[in-house]
């Protein structure tokens, strides 16, 4: 207990020092995505991060409780921001009247990839460790729930079109799995591998051309 108490004291004593201030929280940050990028999260060690930064243990522990915290605050923004646009593109396109949905289709689809594109590019070392290096961390399976939202969305849509008439042939839930696995970690990868602006662009737009004739094909169209 006494340990405890001295370890304890040290601390409030480096971070009353330490003034907590703008510079040193972007130190931090600065470190840690550094430290994030080269080792992951599991790999990454805390006093690596404050010895990169430049800062006390007591000064780290003044802005985040742990390690999941700070790599929390750096890709929950991101996170939130691309599953939020991407689950409001699903409610929008599912609350149109069916008899209106196959002619948005392609619109709604196109609209969302083309922001998801310029969004990821513009922010690419912090979606980088949310998609590369997020392992041991809540946000671990993030491509994964995207995915399964993508699956049932695909599926319910399959059911509108026979509703309508439509001879669609069945597909069953894994294949519609690995397609939309696919697409999205395809789409992902203009950043994993640090594609330039307008390519990322331009090989985006041809994967949705492929995928959708690739959809025609199997809808029998």
């Amino acid at each position: 207990m006494l340990y405890y108490n001295i370890v304890i004291y040290h601390c409030y004593v480096e971070m009353s020092m330490e003034e907590k201030t703008p510079d040193t929280l972007v130190k931090i940050q600065q470190a840690a995505m550094e430290e994030f990028s080269e080792k992951g999260f599991l790999g990454a060690s805390l006093r690596q991060i404050v010895k990169r930064a430049g800062v006390t243990t007591g000064a780290f522990y003044g802005y985040f409780s742990s390690k999941e915290a700070l790599f929390a605050t750096i890709v929950e923004p991101h996170a939130s921001t691309l599953m939020s646009r991407f689950m409001e593109a699903q409610t929008t396109f599912a609350e149109l009247p069916e008899e209106e949905q196959p002619q948005h289709m392609g619109v709604e689809s196109r609209d969302y990839v083309a922001w998801m594109v310029d969004y990821i590019c513009r922010h690419r070392e912090p979606v980088k460790l949310l998609l590369c290096c997020a392992e041991g961390t809540s946000y671990e399976n993030f491509i994964h729930d995207m995915v399964k939202v993508e699956v049932e969305s695909t599926l319910r849509y399959m059911e509108v079109l026979r509703r309508m008439g439509r001879d669609i042939p069945q597909m069953s839930r894994s294949l519609c799995h690995i397609i939309a696995s696919g697409m999205f970690n395809a789409i992902f990868e203009v950043v994993i591998h640090d594609m330039p602006y307008e390519q990322a662009l331009r090989d985006v737009e041809q994967l949705q051309a492929f995928y959708t004739a690739g959809w025609s094909k199997l809808m029998g169209e």
